[in-house]
């Protein structure tokens, strides 16, 4: 892939990245907000500005030099990037225990109605012969995208949301000992990423699934298209 293509890829993923870290974040401080915690709220962590919820390395030279870096590798380019979270302050929720766990899919499951609206606009870009290449994979990285956040938050450990799920659904012993692991987990997930882990057996299998689940909910619109 020569440099021109690499550019053209950023561009196309511009968008749907800058979407899904936006949403995910502030759909995190807006369930929080609602049931209890205004943390976010007063910060003004709850907006659909990405300013607010965009990390200068994280969430821009960190996946640009990854993607440039590992483009020409056999494995094929990699990206990995992250946004400024959200604050919560899960001893302000009403119910901590419980709500943590709504807080926690709230990103998610941001990412996942984006990854259905992405596959909407796709399949209504078809059916009206719209033929332009830049638009169609503009709404097939936005799915890619957000599958990928979707599935890779979801994984079991703190601090992703998957282990604060975890936390908040386990008996209180098992709760109390999974969080502390949480100070570490960045550092953990990142070895499990690093090692193949991750990919082989929790991304590869929840994005096939992911991708079938959506593909079925758009299945009525692709028959009336």
């Amino acid at each position: 892939m020569n440099l021109s293509d690499s550019i053209q890829t950023l561009l196309i993923y511009a968008l749907p990245v800058l979407f899904a870290i936006t949403l995910h974040e502030a759909a995190h401080g807006y369930v929080a907000h609602m049931l209890g915690d205004d943390t976010a709220w007063v910060m003004g962590r709850v907006t659909l500005n990405p300013m607010a919820h965009i990390d200068l390395v994280g969430t821009i030279l960190l996946p640009i030099v990854m993607y440039l870096s590992t483009a020409m590798t056999p494995m094929g380019p990699l990206l990995f990037g992250f946004a400024k979270p959200v604050p919560v302050r899960f001893g302000q929720l009403r119910q901590p225990k419980r709500d943590m766990v709504w807080v926690a899919l709230a990103g998610p499951g941001a990412n996942l109605a984006q990854a259905l609206l992405w596959g909407i606009a796709l399949y209504l870009l078809q059916g009206a012969g719209l033929t332009e290449p830049f638009f169609i994979k503009m709404c097939q990285a936005g799915i890619l995208v957000n599958v990928v956040m979707l599935v890779f938050n979801l994984f079991p450990l703190p601090p992703l949301d998957g282990g604060r799920i975890l936390v908040g659904l386990l008996p209180w012993r098992q709760a109390v000992l999974l969080s502390r692991i949480e100070p570490w987990g960045f550092f953990i997930v990142m070895a499990l990423v690093l090692t193949g882990v991750v990919s082989t057996l929790w991304m590869s299998p929840l994005m096939g699934l992911t991708f079938s689940a959506l593909k079925t909910l758009l299945s009525p619109l692709a028959m009336l298209l």
